[in-house]
C-alpha cells in the first residue's frame, strides 16, 4: 500500500513492492547507474527523494505492535483490505455528505494512520512469511483505489477544479503502474519521487488540514492541483527512465 529505488533506491535496505519486498543496495540512491558503473547522482536526485525514505524508522516504532498483531492471528491481507475500506468510506462520506470544512481534519489524521497500516501489512508479509500472490495484487490495487477515494472530496472544494482533481487521480494511478512495471523488465519496483505515494498523502493531508482550519481557501489555491499534476507526471517520467536504466 504505502510508497524509491534505483536513482532513489531505498537507502536503508529492503523495501515493499508489488511482491511486498525487493532488495536494494545500501545508499544506492546516491548513485546513477550507467553501463554497469556508478557515479554520484547529483543534487536533483537528492531533492527528488521521496518521504518513503523515512519508512524504516517508522517501521521500527511499529515492530512491537506488529508482533502483537501476528500473535493475535491478524494477516497482512486483512490489514490491507481494512485500510482500503476506511479510505473509501472516509472519502465518499466527505464528498457525498458535505459535512463542512472541519470534517476535513479527519483526512490528515487518517493519512497518518494509513501510513501505519501500510507499514504494518508489509512487515507482517515480509517478517512473518505472509507473502502471497494475492497479497501482491491487493498491495497495488487497493492503494490506487484508496488514493482515488481520498482525493475525491477535494473536487467539491472551491477553488479546486474537478477536472484537475480527476487528472491528479489518473496520474497518481499511472505513477504506481509505472513503478510496478519495474520487475517485469528485470528492475526493482520503482519508488522514485518527487511525488510518490507517501508524498501525495502528505500533501493532501496538509491541504485538508488547511481546509479544516481556515474553511475558505484563497483563489490562488486553484493552482495547487495543476502543480501537483505536473509533479506526478515528472514522477512517472523518472520511474520509467530509471526503471529502463536499471534494467539495462
Amino acid at each position: 500500500m504505502m510508497g524509491s529505488a534505483g536513482d532513489d533506491c531505498h537507502p536503508f535496505g529492503p523495501v515493499r513492492s508489488a511482491g511486498r519486498r525487493y532488495g536494494c543496495r545500501r545508499f544506492a540512491h546516491c548513485f546513477r547507474v550507467t553501463g554497469g558503473s556508478r557515479r554520484p547522482g547529483g543534487l536533483w536526485n537528492h531533492a527528488a527523494m521521496s518521504i518513503y525514505a523515512l519508512k524504516p524508522k517508522f517501521q521500527a516504532l511499529l515492530r512491537p505492535l506488529v508482533r502483537r498483531l501476528h500473535a493475535l492471528g491478524v494477516t497482512a491481507n486483512q490489514v490491507t483490505l481494512v485500510a482500503c475500506a476506511i479510505s473509501i468510506a472516509l472519502g465518499v462520506w466527505l464528498y457525498a455528505a458535505a459535512p463542512g470544512p472541519g470534517a476535513f481534519l479527519l483526512v490528515p489524521l487518517w493519512m497518518f494512520l494509513r501510513m501505519a497500516f501500510n507499514a504494518i501489512d508489509g512487515m507482517l508479509a515480509r517478517e512473518f512469511g505472509q507473502q502471497s500472490k494475492l497479497g501482491a495484487y491487493l498491495n497495488e490495487l487497493t492503494d490506487v483505489v484508496a488514493d482515488a477515494a481520498l482525493a475525491l472530496p477535494f473536487a467539491a472544494v472551491a477553488p479546486f477544479a474537478p477536472v484537475w482533481v480527476a487528472t491528479f487521480v489518473v496520474l497518481a494511478g499511472l505513477s504506481e503502474f509505472a513503478g510496478a512495471l519495474g520487475p517485469t523488465l528485470g528492475a526493482t519496483r520503482r519508488y522514485d519521487g518527487p511525488m510518490g505515494k507517501s508524498d501525495r498523502a502528505f500533501v493532501l493531508g496538509a491541504i485538508a488540514l488547511w481546509i479544516g482550519i481556515v474553511g475558505l481557501l484563497p483563489s490562488w489555491a486553484a493552482w495547487l492541483f495543476p502543480a501537483l499534476c505536473a509533479l506526478v507526471a515528472w514522477t512517472i517520467v523518472r520511474r520509467v527512465r530509471n526503471g529502463l536504466r536499471e534494467a539495462n
